[in-house]
């Protein structure tokens, strides 16, 4: 099978090689937990049921979990066992099934949904960097986005994630992903149905974060909720990069913040910059597999 599922469009047979993500067609994982640091709307208080997915189509210098999306950590399962897992996370009261990193396994995602659809919603925790042929694939199972829109400059987007075009691919990714879900949808503190646009305020990078806003608020207001991130923690190559080693001034993070104000864009979360934390990072055991 030749895989073409995101905009690199590799064009391997991922049953004989490995594409720009480094994983081949057989699924991999790192973790399935109940996992309680998602927005307030996604954790509540029973957590959210989260699947980590090895691999990536993003090459992000600072990532957090390069351990498997770089260095592909995990363990290989079938889309049985995945259908499987599903319905283990669901028994365990969860509020949502939470397909983090999922795109480079959209088809074999599809069939575990196939064998099992949970009864409840299905987050599609993701990148940005997203084809919308693939989001049609996955349309009629998807209940939830939870979309990082990361850069604005291809410079950045080039220079940390190594996508040039990581900006135009993704903006059209949420417009159509809120074509799908237009409504945010709450209830009795859970979101059911919509989409939230997660963004990372990185040190330096304070006037593409104010484009970023600039963007929603013209595009996006009235139809997702807003993530604005402070987290920022300079992990994997980030010391590569001398303008990026270090942590958000609260300075930085608040210029960011008070334009999203000045645009009421206030329906969302702010994170407060204690967030930029190690305990927050899921601990790599392969639980839950």
């Amino acid at each position: 099978m030749i895989c073409d599922i995101c905009p690199r469009h590799c064009s391997v047979d991922r049953t004989k090689s490995t594409g720009f993500c480094g994983m081949s067609q057989t699924l991999k994982i790192a973790k399935a937990d109940v996992f309680l640091w998602e927005e307030p709307v996604i954790s509540g208080t029973n957590g959210s049921g989260a699947i980590f997915f090895s691999g990536c189509n993003l090459k992000c210098c600072f990532c957090q979990n390069y351990e498997i999306s770089s260095n592909h950590f995990g363990k290989e399962i079938s889309t049985k066992r995945l259908a499987e897992i599903f319905k283990e996370l669901e028994n365990k009261g969860v509020h949502n099934i939470n397909l983090v990193s999922p795109s480079h396994y959209t088809n074999q995602i599809v069939e575990a949904l196939e064998i099992y659809q949970p009864n409840l919603p299905i987050v599609w925790n993701c990148n940005g960097y997203e084809k919308i042929e693939t989001l049609k694939k996955i349309s009629k199972y998807v209940n939830i986005f939870l979309v990082d829109l990361k850069f604005f400059d291809e410079y950045l987007s080039m220079k940390y994630c190594k996508a040039k075009d990581y900006f135009s691919v993704a903006s059209k990714a949420i417009k159509y992903m809120i074509r799908l879900k237009p409504k945010v949808v709450i209830e009795n503190g859970i979101m059911k149905s919509g989409v939230i646009v997660r963004h990372l305020v990185m040190p330096n990078c304070i006037n593409d974060s104010l484009k970023i806003l600039d963007w929603i608020n013209e595009n996006a207001k009235d139809n997702c909720i807003l993530s604005l991130m402070g987290q920022y923690t300079p992990y994997f190559k980030a010391n590569e990069y001398p303008e990026i080693n270090r942590k958000l001034k609260p300075i930085e993070y608040k210029l960011v913040l008070n334009k999203a104000i000045s645009y009421n864009l206030t329906n969302g979360f702010f994170q407060e910059l204690e967030s930029s934390d190690e305990k927050y990072i899921p601990l790599w055991d392969l639980t839950g597999i």
